[in-house]
């Protein structure tokens, strides 16, 4: 059991099914970092909630590309880390919006409770976001062909 958790947390992998577990880990603290982060901003600092949201987006962002890199995917697809972290930052955003438009057709159009729609979007969501890191940005040139 202490080799399979050793496997699982320690190992170096190109195995995509593990990569996705240690995502799962890696998003879920980032999104802790996200939320509390604009929490604190609003609530303690007095920023403006959409000023706290663009901050603390930033900073999940930038914790999920820390632990990416050092944990779930070793290899690149860029030499240039600014170059990867910007391609990491773009896909970010598109989640970001993809996140946007699938909370609103669930709640305002399909008319579930938008906890329930928030639960469903972040799982779509994050899997975008891995897939799309995964193979545009750390899979090697000679892999993709």
């Amino acid at each position: 059991m202490e080799r399979h958790l050793q496997n699982w947390f320690l190992s170096n992998t190109q195995k995509w099914q593990l990569q996705l577990l240690r995502y799962c880990f890696v998003g879920g603290f980032a999104f802790i970092v996200d939320v509390g982060l604009l929490y604190l901003l609003t609530e303690y600092a007095g920023c403006h909630y959409l000023l706290s949201a663009s901050l603390s987006f930033i900073a999940g962002l930038c914790v999920n590309y820390l632990l990416s890199i050092s944990w779930i995917f070793k290899s690149s697809t860029y030499n240039s880390r600014t170059l990867e972290f910007v391609f990491f930052a773009v896909i970010g955003i598109v989640g970001l919006l993809l996140n946007e438009l699938l909370l609103y057709v669930a709640t305002d159009v399909l008319h579930l409770y938008y906890m329930v729609s928030k639960v469903i979007v972040a799982g779509i969501i994050m899997l975008w976001n891995f897939f799309a890191r995964k193979y545009l940005l750390f899979t090697p040139q000679d892999k993709k062909a």
